[in-house]
């Protein structure tokens, strides 16, 4: 049998923080063992598994993996603007008049992600 994707790993400097700001993103649920403060935590979603491990190290360059988001009950637009209100920034506007495109975001430590359009506006 091949390997399987157990989580995704980000690198970080505030693994607590980090895991609830992306909980918000993807609706998902912080581990009820973990605290502020903990070197590690591990986020669950229906998206899948994401794990958040303190790093003493800076992000000093743009990421070479990096999520993409689809909302699910809300368009893209909406979607970019709720997580900027979560404290993400906007990296990098690649929508365009007739609705097609994405949205590069980067959550508060600087990992760029990005906003495709949903479902509902791909039909």
């Amino acid at each position: 049998m091949p390997s399987l994707v157990r989580h995704i790993t980000f690198d970080c400097h505030d693994a607590y923080g980090l895991g609830l700001f992306w909980a918000e993103v993807l609706n998902g649920t912080v581990s009820k063992e973990d605290r502020p403060g903990d070197p590690e935590v591990l986020l669950t979603s229906e998206g899948g598994t994401l794990l958040f491990i303190q790093v003493p190290d800076a992000k000093s360059v743009k990421n070479r993996v990096h999520l993409d988001v689809q909302p699910q009950d809300r368009s893209r637009d909406e979607e970019v603007e709720r997580l900027l209100g979560l404290g993400a920034t906007l990296v990098g506007d690649h929508r365009n008049p007739d609705g097609t495109g994405w949205a590069t975001l980067a959550d508060p430590e600087g990992n760029e992600f990005c906003v495709e359009r949903s479902e509902a506006e791909r039909s």
